[in-house]
């Protein structure tokens, strides 16, 4: 009877390490599939947000005609933005900013050229015109948005062509001649 029990619990040994393995294999291949399905729902997120953000800026136009804000705050503090929302992408969750490059940027009232800096840079800027947001990540993405693969290229703002991509000129760096 002693060896009857002592071949039990090696089988028994046996079937748990065999059900361990099985659970292992199984994670591995649900954690890559829950790590996909969680980036294409902070994409997602992330679009519903920079969307807000450009309906934002639309109704602040409507209310002050040939205007833009000069901060997000004010879209706040006016009501045209329910709450300040987070870049999904990032850890702190802030964006960078798209401004409207005055001069002949504009060709038959479409932006041909936007300027992308950090919120911290707006002190700086004389007269700063936002008209929209961006991520500031640079990861690559899933979806394939208004044909951009990083983060930092999914372009939201007031004014946007889908079909034609604007000169981007981002923060500090130096024209080309």
């Amino acid at each position: 009877m002693v060896t009857i029990r002592r071949e039990a619990q090696g089988v028994m040994l046996i079937m748990l390490l065999i059900l361990i393995a099985c659970l292992n294999i199984g994670l591995m291949v649900a954690v890559p599939v829950w790590q996909t399905q969680i980036q294409r729902e902070k994409e997602e997120e992330l679009i519903f947000r920079g969307k807000q953000y450009v309906e934002a800026i639309r109704l602040y136009q409507l209310k002050h005609p040939g205007q833009f804000p000069n901060s997000l705050e004010i879209l706040l503090k006016e009501r045209f933005l329910r709450r300040p929302f987070k870049d999904p992408m990032t850890e702190e969750g802030e964006w960078d900013l798209i401004l409207a490059i005055s001069g002949p940027a504009t060709q038959k009232g479409m932006i041909q050229r936007v300027m992308i800096a950090p919120p911290e840079a707006l002190k700086s800027i004389v007269n700063p015109q936002i008209i929209g947001v961006v991520s500031r990540s640079k990861k690559k993405s899933i979806k394939i948005y208004n044909n951009q693969d990083t983060y930092d290229q999914w372009l939201f703002y007031y004014g946007q062509d889908p079909q034609k991509m604007p000169e981007i000129v981002r923060w500090g760096q130096k024209n080309k001649p």
